[in-house]
């Protein structure tokens, strides 16, 4: 027996507006229970929605970043089923005309090359409230959320492990956020996973397929991985015990139970029909004329993909710092500006994915929020280039500069950081350093095994004596010289 994973990939996002999808209720995290909200997404009688043109205008982004084919005419339609989150009873959504489809989005692959993963569809809906369950024998509804624009993206079932959904979904996040569709904050619950999962298993020249499992609502990269890897070990050993396959209706609802580690069955799955689709007559169609089109493809940007395989391609980046550059959108802009202005790209990636990122990291705050300028940053990067300072004087200074307005060469000199590669003092320097050990050099010219490290006590002391700043290069040069 020998079996394969089949994952599609239901992903909600939340979108960056100000205000919530059908009406003028603002959207903030954490405000007091049910104080955003408004008759209409509290479904009361005789309130009309109005439709959030931004919330149409950041999906229609989105979708075009995942080269989907952008619908020119859409409709919204009620989804019906009832929920204690849910006032209305329907949640308005788009069933049978996405805004886009037929699109795909490629992700980096184990063997180092780009899988493409197609998109089925891309469509726009309203979230439902959210259910509290911590107040002992029942539970409250906080309707805050109610009416929130959410994007929701399909994908065909392309994935075939935990590791690959992952990696999808860490790609997705760098996509929303590079575009400014969504913060992608996966705390505040503004990206939302729902993989569909079942094995395709072989045995005696037949193949089987088991039951579809939906995992509902996993906020976390770590759950989403976890428990696909679960899930399908589980399916594998019901399928050992049931023979049980897929079929019409058995499709099921599954939670995740980040404690124990397993999947829980939380219902049996419906049916597109069972949702009694219609279209709203409240709302009227969205058509997207050439010209809006044509308005909204212009905020595109360079996407984060693409941006790591130039860093690699163009500069010769290793894979792993074109990826930490890229991460985040701010991060890699700041990067490519100081390289527009003459920084070395391998110095200046070394400076801040290790000196830099850590002390944005001390100080809760993204690297370009340190106020140290791309210019500042070249001028580093240039006295690093030419040996004036070495590299552990160049964090230093980088340390310097998030606390100072002056110039790194002003900070090198305050700080006596920079190199001296005077060969006239250098030289006066060594050789009271071979006056004073001439035990050490006669081990450092005896080529037996300790010669080395008697060449890099005298290495020290000269660095001792001219504290720190002799440039190390020249300084090696003249004492092999003299060593002979």
């Amino acid at each position: 027996m020998n079996s394969k994973i089949i994952v599609g990939l239901e992903i909600h996002v939340q979108l960056n507006t100000r205000t919530k999808m059908f009406c003028g209720c603002g959207l903030e995290f954490g405000a007091p229970p049910n104080s955003r909200t408004c008759p209409v997404c509290l479904g009361m009688p005789g309130s009309l929605p109005v439709m959030n043109i931004r919330a149409v205008e950041l999906a229609v982004l989105a979708a075009t970043a995942l080269n989907c084919q952008i619908a020119r005419f859409t409709k919204w339609d009620r989804k019906s089923y009832y929920y204690p989150d849910l006032p209305k009873n329907y949640q308005i959504s788009q069933y049978d005309l996405p805004l886009g489809q037929h699109g795909y989005i490629e992700i980096p692959a184990a063997d180092g090359a780009a899988k493409k993963v197609r998109i089925r569809r891309v469509h726009l809906e309203e979230d439902a409230g959210k259910n509290l369950h911590e107040s002992g024998s029942f539970s409250k509804v906080d309707l805050n959320r109610a009416g929130t624009p959410l994007l929701e993206i399909v994908t065909e079932p392309d994935l075939g492990s935990g590791e690959e959904v992952r990696g999808l979904a860490v790609e997705l996040q760098r996509i929303v956020r590079y575009l400014g569709v969504s913060h992608g904050d996966m705390q505040k619950g503004h990206m939302r996973f729902e993989p569909n999962v079942n094995l395709e298993i072989g045995e005696d020249g037949t193949r089987y397929r088991t039951p579809i499992a939906e995992i509902k609502n996993l906020n976390s990269f770590r759950a989403l991985e976890s428990s696909i890897n679960y899930e399908a070990q589980r399916q594998l050993a019901e399928f050992r015990e049931t023979r049980t396959t897929f079929g019409k209706g058995n499709k099921s609802t599954r939670g995740w139970d980040d404690n124990r580690q397993v999947t829980v069955l939380q219902r049996e799955k419906e049916e597109a029909e069972e949702y009694r689709y219609f279209p709203d007559p409240d709302l009227v169609p969205v058509e997207v004329d050439r010209e809006w089109l044509a308005r909204i493809e212009s905020e595109l940007c360079e996407l984060p993909l693409a941006r790591q395989n130039r860093y690699v391609r163009q500069y010769k980046l290793s894979d792993y710092d074109a990826g930490v550059l890229t991460a985040e959108k701010s991060l890699s802009d700041y990067f490519d500006d100081a390289v527009k202005a003459g920084a070395d790209p391998k110095r200046l990636c070394n400076l801040v994915t290790q000196t830099g990122q850590k002390l944005a990291k001390d100080r809760d705050c993204s690297f370009p929020q340190l106020g140290i300028s791309p210019g500042r940053m070249v001028e580093l990067v240039a006295m690093a280039a030419a040996d004036e300072i070495g590299s552990t004087a160049a964090d230093k200074i980088l340390e310097a500069m998030a606390d100072s307005a002056d110039s790194p060469r002003a900070i090198a000199e305050r700080l006596n950081l920079i190199q001296q590669s005077d060969e006239g003092e250098l030289e006066k320097t060594i050789d009271a350093v071979i006056a004073e050990n001439p035990e050490t050099v006669e081990t450092a010219v005896s080529g037996e095994k300790k010669a080395k490290k008697a060449f890099g006590y005298l290495m020290g002391q000269v660095m001792q004596k001219t504290g720190g700043s002799a440039n190390p290069k020249v300084t090696s040069d003249i004492l092999k010289k003299k060593l002979g």
